[in-house]
């Protein structure tokens, strides 16, 4: 069996190093069986910060998720913290979510630290990742750690990594963090001697803290406590947000909620789904038929670390139809700043900030209620990085990305489910009230700012092949961008990687002013969207697609829907040719 000499160094370093005898007998059989694929990915390279920070397969190796990558991960976070904050005392929270093996990474993360000297406020049990990100801003942290994969599946973990602001770190943070842990030759350089001293439990006081600030954050009680009734079923999935989103719903003041008993149970094993995704329909298979029971007005679904949220309405027609994350998200900030505006509370220094792939709707709207928009590169952190650069200058009311992650307020600097989902049921109450559905009111939207469709399409390629298909694949749409697609011109080229924007028509360049990022933005004369962009997190390349004409009237929806449902068919259909 022939190996790449630097995976084969790095397998011969782990046989002979101060690793466990556990670890060790699996790598031995894996050779044995001259599993030189397994091998491969397994060890071919260390596991990187990527957007949403440390993830990957549980298992043996540099390249998997396990005690000595989350350990040397640990100890590179903490020698850069001593680094830079010298002569302060030094805090950080860890929270876990359901998945298997969370609970004992995340002690190993807590041994790291406090064998560091670091003071660790540990969660007691699991909790939501958002409720970490306001941990860290309560107890005046200088990082925190969020052991979770989010809706990657059971195979998965992973380990997010914050600074003080409360939003996961960016550059040129981000790179300092890579470079301490990259500088660890030797796990035996990891202090994994645990300093009981150092630990402090936390929980319940920061549940209701947090709580509380939510229910502060809420626009329209009256119209709750009119559609108190409002039936709402809500499924956590297997994970943490059967820790608060009940509470926060209870709070908020609805007392109709039924949970998906099936699903209320945290298991990493995700038993009743194939992938614990709220962006998948399937996994909203036992929600729908529990919504479908009681004739519900609003179904809602949480991931298992709680920041993203899918919902179901009835459309039209009585039929329960998932909305999509652009959907939700125009929604919830066409619903606030319509709700902040309504209540005489916009000033001209609020600002709403979404993402490069995320719909143009959401400007739209921005745009014609006087409130400012922000883009962002992909990932929730540069959102929380906007938030903290405009803290004591301008108010952030709402914003989010169109991967299911939405935010109001400025409490965290993450994405957030559990404010979300209050937020959600809030405005189907507020529409409710108004003698209008969800449904309804988002062909209104429609009606108002022109009718914008999207869609995203996900080519999953594993291991060292599939990274380096994916590379060539972006390789291939850099040096040769297409002319044309869905029929129109491709008029404007904007190559993210190069901090470039290209006037096809007039052969000019201009700086696009972003961080560098590995994303391409095709723009056709009729003002169709379409970006190609590999995960940060996943084995995955993204083709993500927008398109939108005006919507006359209610009664042209279907026919105007199904027009641009073609339109996207047709431009993904060229990306492939």
């Amino acid at each position: 069996m022939q190996l790449d000499p630097q995976t084969q160094k790095t397998i011969d370093t782990w046989l002979s190093g101060n690793y466990d005898e556990k670890t060790k007998s699996t790598i031995q059989q894996l050779i044995d069986e001259q599993a030189s694929t397994e091998l491969t990915d397994s060890f071919y390279k260390s596991l990187e910060f990527g957007t949403g920070g440390l993830r990957g397969i549980m298992g043996v190796g540099s390249n998997r998720i396990n005690k000595y990558t989350i350990g040397t991960a640990t100890q590179g976070l903490s020698n850069y913290l001593l680094k830079k904050y010298p002569s302060e005392k030094i805090c950080v929270a860890i929270a876990h979510d359901s998945r298997n093996n969370s609970d004992v990474f995340a002690n190993i993360t807590a041994d790291v630290f406090s064998a560091n000297g670091i003071k660790v406020y540990f969660f007691t049990a699991l909790r939501p990742t958002p409720e970490l990100s306001f941990a860290i801003r309560e107890l005046d942290c200088k990082s925190g750690v969020m052991l979770t994969a989010s809706h990657n599946p059971k195979e998965y973990n992973g380990y997010k990594a914050y600074g003080p602001d409360g939003g996961q770190f960016t550059s040129p943070d981000d790179q300092m963090v890579m470079d301490e842990v990259a500088a660890i030759q030797s796990i035996d350089e990891v202090k994994f001697q645990r300093n009981e001293a150092n630990i402090e439990m936390i929980g319940d006081e920061i549940d209701q803290k947090y709580l509380n600030q939510i229910t502060a954050l809420s626009v329209s009680p009256d119209a709750i406590s009119r559609q108190k009734n409002l039936k709402i079923v809500y499924s956590p999935i297997h994970g943490t947000g059967i820790t608060l989103v009940p509470p926060a719903l209870a709070q908020f003041g609805f007392t109709n909620v039924t949970v998906v008993e099936e699903q209320s149970k945290p298991d990493g094993n995700f038993p009743t789904v194939v992938y614990p995704n709220p962006e998948e329909k399937e996994a909203l298979t036992l929600a729908l038929k529990k919504a479908e029971e009681i004739d519900a007005d609003l179904v809602l679904a949480t991931d298992p670390d709680a920041d993203r949220v899918g919902i179901a309405v009835k459309n039209t027609d009585g039929n329960f139809v998932l909305l999509n994350g652009n959907q939700t998200g125009s929604l919830l900030v066409n619903y606030v700043l319509t709700a902040w505006q309504e209540k005489g509370k916009l000033t001209g220094n609020e600002y709403v900030v979404s993402t490069i792939v995320t719909t143009p709707l959401i400007k739209a709207i921005a745009d014609e209620k006087g409130v400012e928009y922000f883009d962002t590169l992909t990932g929730f952190k540069w959102i929380g990085k906007v938030m903290t650069e405009l803290l004591g200058k301008k108010q952030f009311v709402v914003g989010g990305e169109e991967s299911y992650g939405y935010l109001v307020g400025d409490l965290v600097r993450d994405k957030d489910a559990v404010i979300s989902c209050a937020f959600i049921a809030e405005m189907t109450a507020f529409y409710k009230d108004k003698g209008s559905s969800l449904y309804e009111a988002m062909i209104e939207m429609y009606v108002k700012y022109g009718m914008y469709k999207e869609d995203l399409v996900s080519i999953t390629k594993k291991g060292k092949t599939g990274a380096e298909e994916i590379k060539a694949m972006m390789e291939k749409f850099r040096n040769n961008p297409p002319a044309t697609l869905g029929g129109s011109a491709v008029v404007t080229l904007k190559d993210y990687e190069l901090n470039k924007e290209t006037d096809i028509n007039a052969g000019t360049s201009k700086k696009l002013g972003f961080p560098k990022s590995d994303v391409l933005q095709f723009i056709t004369a009729d003002g169709s969207i379409i970006s190609a962009r590999p995960s940060g997190t996943e084995p995955k390349i993204k083709f993500y697609c927008s398109v939108n004409e005006p919507l006359a009237s209610a009664s042209d929806f279907k026919a105007t829907e199904q027009k641009l449902n073609d339109k996207i068919k047709t431009i993904m259909n060229d990306l492939q040719a």
